[in-house]
């Protein structure tokens, strides 16, 4: 019986007093039974309300909260899995209102599959108009095809969104790397590859993403996003996907076309043909996703997608170039 396993809650939070008491209030309302979940919040010392409007709810009395003040994501969730007393460890994020089911989703998961990790799609959330055309766009292959993104199907795969994991998988593999944020997930799931575990996607696991509402903070986010990838390279080459080469590989071909185009004419012509592809993918892809949210969404959608790209695959050459963040040595 799935409520005789105990599970932990950890969620690592800073400075999130617009969604917390949306995303504690789920999870202190899930139908798994209360008395085999505990819940450890590791709080990145909060500058705003986030621990006043936590207190303020209905079933604190259930809750742990850690001090974080490394304040990464990555710290935050290892310090909460360290004094997690569950056989079962679920992780879920400040920005995120997880499901009813969630845990009990995630508990059956790991029971019927034999999987070292779970999670389900990232379905994100727009507030503003332009926030809701950037979670329009990330759910398109043309935009970030993970399966999380985009798959509606269960499947095995090379990483989920979140994660909920046998406790016994973080004594074998290991914790996150915290010299790898905001990558510590993806490179955590590449070892678990890597000693012959499985990461399995189930859409039965289902909660909402609150993500970026403006083209500046969405940028802002894919630049890091590209940057700390390089770090994961230098620790895991082989981690690489052929999915994440491409946007580099434009960025690339769109700066360096110019000064061969002034050397090779003729690559003048291959370099606006390009161009042209990408902008007419660019608008079919657009078209294609307001289809699905409302065609009013459509005129924001162009920007999306070259804003994700451009950003994804500018931080990673800033990374490759500049060196990313140099990696320090772990303390033994």
């Amino acid at each position: 019986m799935t409520d005789q396993i105990f599970v932990s809650i950890v969620m690592p939070v800073r400075n999130e007093e617009a969604f917390i008491a949306r995303s504690l209030g789920a999870v202190l309302n899930q139908d798994y039974p209360h008395e085999s979940i505990e819940i450890l919040i590791a709080d990145g010392e909060s500058s705003d309300r986030t621990l006043e409007i936590m207190h303020s709810l209905s079933g604190m009395e259930r809750v742990r909260i850690i001090c974080n003040p490394q304040r990464t994501q990555a710290a935050g969730l290892n310090k909460a899995i360290q004094q997690a007393r569950g056989a079962i460890i679920i992780r879920v994020d400040g920005h995120t209102i997880i499901a009813p089911d969630y845990v009990r989703q995630c508990v059956s998961a790991l029971q019927e599959t034999g999987a070292c990790n779970v999670g389900g799609l990232m379905n994100p959330v727009g507030i503003t108009r332009m926030g809701k055309a950037i979670a329009g766009a990330i759910r398109s292959p043309f935009a970030v095809p993970s399966a999380f993104h985009i798959s509606r199907k269960k499947q095995y795969t090379d990483t989920v969104y979140m994660g909920a994991w046998p406790r016994w998988v973080f004594e074998r593999v290991g914790a996150f790397d915290e010299r790898l944020a905001p990558n510590e997930d993806y490179e955590l799931n590449y070892r678990i590859h890597r000693a012959g575990g499985e990461i399995y996607l189930s859409p039965n696991i289902r909660s909402h993403y609150f993500g970026r509402q403006t083209l500046r903070t969405l940028a802002r986010q894919y630049f890091y996003y590209g940057k700390a990838k390089t770090n994961t390279l230098k620790k895991h080459p082989a981690s690489l996907r052929l999915r994440q080469l491409v946007a580099p590989c434009f960025v690339g071909a769109l700066l360096g076309g110019i000064p061969l185009a002034v050397m090779i004419p003729l690559s003048l012509w291959l370099w606006l043909l390009m161009l042209v592809a990408y902008l007419s993918a660019n608008l079919i892809f657009s078209l294609a996703a307001a289809r699905r949210i409302g065609y009013r969404y459509f005129w924001c959608m162009p920007f999306v997608f070259p804003t994700i790209h451009l950003a994804w695959g500018a931080g990673f050459w800033v990374g490759l170039v500049g060196g990313g963040v140099r990696l320090p040595r772990r303390k033994h």
